[in-house]
C-alpha cells in the first residue's frame, strides 16, 4: 500500500469524486467520444418539461419532500412509520428506530423485477417494487426480524440481522413459484454482511452493535446544531463499506459501489475508476429526517449527488438524451460492472445536475429552495417510471439489468 493508493482511494469515497468523474464522461459524450452511447442534447428540454409537468402534478402547493425512503412507507395513504413510532416515547430512541429501518429497508431495496409482488397482511393491498419492497421491510422490521432481543424488535444489531438468511427473507418477502424475486440471496447476504460491519465498528455503532447508535455518534459530530450531509454520508461509507461483496479495493479500502470505464483517466492510483454509492447516497438522503426528529439542521444536501438507477437513468434513454451505439445492448443481460452499464450510470449522474438547473430555473428557485434532493423526488424518479408506464406493459426499464440484489 501507498499514501497514493490510501489517498485516491479516500477521494474515490467522496462525492466530488462521482461527480468528477461523471461530468469528465459527459464531457466525452458532448465530443462523441464515449463508446457505447451518443448524447442528443436537444432533447434534454423535453426531459425538464416531463420533470416539472408531475412535480406541479404531484406536489400543486411545491411542498416537495426529500427524495428518501420514508415516502414509500406512506404509500396507500397509511404512514405505517406514524403508527409504529407512536409506541416510542423517547423521541432519541425513535431516531434510532428510525435508522435501524431505514438502513435495513434501503439495502433490501434493490429492484426486486418485474413479477414480484407483495400482499400487505394488514390491509391486503398489493405492492410492487419499491413500494412494495418497503412496506415488506417495515413489516419484517415491525416483526423483530432484525432485533437480537425479542424484548425490543423495534431494532436493528448485530445478532439479530446475523442469524437472518434467504428462507426468512423469502418467507418475509412473500417469494414463492409463481412470486419470484431477483436477488434473493444477495439481498440475505447483504444483512448478514451488515450485521459484521455493526460488530467490527463499535465507535460508531456502540457496544450492542446497533444501527441507531449512529445517531449519536453524529449528533457528536454536530456544530451548533448543524450536520453537514456529507458527514452523513462518511459514517455510512465508514461504517457499512464491509457490506458490498465481491467489489474493487485499492490500499485495502473496500470502494463499495465503484466500476471501471476505460475513458475515466487520471494521472494516479484512481485511473479507470468511476464511484456512485447509489444505495450509500440513497440511505443518506433517508437519514436526513430522523436527525431532523432531533433538532438537528443538515446542511449541504447538494455535496450529494442524483441516484443512479434505472428510474432515473431510464428517464434519459426513454426520452432519447442517451442512444444506445450497439442496438442490441438493451436486449442482452448486463451486469453492473459492465462498461456500459457504467457509462449509463455516469452519464445519468452528471445529466441529472443539469436537469436540476433547468428545473429551478424555469421555477424561479435557487439551490436552497429546491435542493436536488427533491428534485429527484418531485422529480425525476417519477417521471422515469411514467415514461417507462407509457412506453412498455409493466413499465419495466429500458434495459436488462442481471442484478444480484446489491445495486439496482
Amino acid at each position: 500500500m501507498t499514501s497514493s493508493e490510501a489517498e485516491a482511494a479516500r477521494w474515490l469515497l467522496s462525492t466530488a469524486a462521482v461527480r468528477s468523474r461523471a461530468h469528465q464522461l459527459l464531457a466525452l459524450a458532448d465530443d462523441g467520444k464515449l463508446p457505447h452511447l451518443a448524447l442528443d442534447r436537444a432533447r434534454l428540454p423535453a426531459v425538464i418539461d416531463e420533470v416539472i409537468q408531475v412535480t406541479r402534478g404531484a406536489y400543486p402547493d411545491g411542498g416537495i419532500p426529500y427524495h428518501a425512503r420514508w415516502r414509500h412507507f406512506s404509500v396507500g395513504g397509511r404512514d405505517r412509520w406514524a403508527t409504529l413510532a407512536a409506541s416510542i416515547d423517547d423521541v432519541r430512541e425513535r431516531a434510532r428506530a428510525g435508522f435501524d429501518l431505514a438502513v435495513t429497508s434501503v439495502l433490501l431495496d434493490a429492484g426486486a423485477g418485474a413479477e414480484w409482488r407483495y400482499r400487505e397482511p394488514a390491509t391486503g393491498d398489493v405492492f410492487a417494487r419499491s413500494e412494495g419492497l418497503a412496506v415488506a421491510s417495515f413489516d419484517l422490521f415491525a416483526a423483530g426480524a432484525f432485533s437480537g432481543d425479542p424484548m425490543r424488535p423495534f431494532r436493528a444489531d448485530a445478532t439479530g440481522l446475523g442469524r437472518f438468511d434467504a428462507a426468512r427473507l423469502a418467507s418475509g418477502f412473500q417469494c414463492e413459484a409463481g412470486n419470484p424475486m431477483v436477488g434473493l440471496e444477495g439481498r440475505a447476504g447483504l444483512i448478514r454482511s451488515l450485521g459484521r460491519a455493526l460488530a467490527s465498528a463499535p465507535d460508531l455503532f456502540g457496544r450492542d452493535a446497533r444501527i441507531g447508535n449512529l445517531v449519536d455518534h453524529l449528533e457528536r459530530r454536530a456544530v451548533q446544531g448543524k450536520l453537514k450531509a456529507s458527514e452523513i454520508l462518511h459514517a455510512v461509507l465508514s461504517g457499512f463499506g464491509l457490506v458490498w461483496p465481491g467489489r474493487l479495493s485499492l490500499a485495502g479500502i473496500p470502494l463499495g459501489d465503484t466500476w471501471r470505464h476505460a475513458s475515466a483517466r487520471s494521472d494516479d492510483a484512481a485511473d479507470g475508476l468511476v464511484p456512485f454509492h447509489k444505495l450509500s447516497q440513497w440511505l443518506t438522503y433517508s437519514l436526513v429526517e430522523p436527525l431532523e426528529w432531533l433538532g438537528l439542521s443538515v446542511t449541504d444536501l447538494d455535496d450529494l449527488t442524483g441516484l443512479p438507477e434505472y428510474r432515473n437513468g431510464g428517464l434519459f434513454l426513454d426520452l432519447g438524451v442517451l442512444a444506445w451505439r450497439d442496438p442490441t445492448v438493451p436486449r442482452r443481460a448486463l451486469k453492473p460492472g459492465d462498461e456500459a452499464v457504467v457509462e449509463w450510470r455516469a452519464l445519468t449522474v452528471a445529466l441529472l445536475d443539469e436537469v436540476a438547473s433547468g428545473v429551478r430555473q424555469r421555477l424561479g428557485l435557487d439551490r436552497e429552495q429546491l435542493p436536488l434532493a427533491k428534485v429527484l423526488q418531485g422529480g425525476t424518479w417519477t417521471a422515469g417510471r411514467r415514461v417507462a408506464a407509457r412506453l412498455r406493459p409493466g413499465g419495466g426499464p429500458p434495459l436488462t439489468l442481471d442484478s444480484d440484489g446489491t445495486v439496482f
